[in-house]
């Protein structure tokens, strides 16, 4: 099956392809992926040319870690991956504070236009 309509892109992080010395590139699925680890990673106002973008949850990095906590992050991510990352539906985000002052947060979600059901997982922490 042709996956081109998928889209490619830097891979995530930056890297350079040994066999080329060019910037490793990812596709399809993986740069959907890596596409969306980097819109949870990027707090709103880091890019200069695009301020909007990003995540709002990193504005509750320093919360309670509490259940309450986790339910915003919940909300914040689903409107964060709605606005930037057009190739997806989310299906379920689940978010919960652990022992360690995290909270981790599970994004399951659709593939548009393949259909294909995929997952990825983040922290927030503090501090970082």
């Amino acid at each position: 099956m042709r996956k081109d309509f998928l889209g490619r892109g830097w891979q995530f992080p930056l890297a350079f392809d040994p066999a080329s010395g060019g910037v490793a590139m990812s596709e399809f699925e993986e740069n959907i992926r890596q596409c969306i680890t980097i819109i949870l990673g990027t707090k709103p106002g880091e890019r200069q040319m695009l301020p909007e973008f990003g995540c709002t949850m990193h504005e509750l990095m320093f919360a309670p870690n509490t259940d309450s906590t986790a339910t915003l992050v919940r909300r914040r991510v689903v409107l964060s991956l709605k606005r930037w990352e057009p190739r997806i539906e989310v299906e379920s985000v689940d978010a919960w504070p652990d022992q360690n002052g995290t909270i981790r947060v599970e994004v399951k979600y659709t593939v548009v236009s393949t259909g294909d059901v995929m997952d990825v997982s983040v922290l927030l922490q503090q501090g970082g």
